[in-house]
């Protein structure tokens, strides 16, 4: 994190969640026996990675613009939820066909609520323990 004043930290929604995300961070590291499951939230999409720490390197990524959700149509009230849902759950999915069967989960800065909550869960069903 850059040099910068505690105003400047409290007053964007963003540095406080760079602030909170390096908080987690200092606690979750992911192994090549144990990778770390990254999630990143925006307004439209969310995002998933399988991080290797130990070597740097990002072993799966999925995000919910990936063409095999592209068409994904859903059913409820709450449709980004839902999409966040599937995404996990292809996520989880892919990452058992790599080899990968427990993970470390990072939530980035974020609350376990919602979106984030959904995609946990959906890993969870595609095969993944954490």
């Amino acid at each position: 994190m850059s040099r910068l004043k505690l105003s400047e930290i409290r007053k964007s929604r963003r540095l406080q969640r760079t602030r909170r995300h390096f908080r987690v961070r200092n606690k979750v590291h992911g192994s090549a026996e144990r990778p770390r499951l990254v999630v990143f939230r925006s307004n439209r999409n969310i995002e998933g990675q399988v991080v290797d720490d130990e070597s740097g390197r990002t072993v799966i990524g999925l995000s919910t613009i990936a063409p095999d959700l592209r068409g994904f149509e859903a059913e409820g009230k709450n449709r980004k939820v839902e999409h966040a849902f599937a995404a996990g759950k292809l996520l989880g999915e892919r990452a058992r066909e790599a080899g990968i069967e427990s993970v470390v989960f990072d939530r980035g800065g974020y609350r376990y609520h919602g979106r984030v909550k959904a995609f946990a869960e959906g890993a969870r069903e595609g095969g993944l323990r954490f």
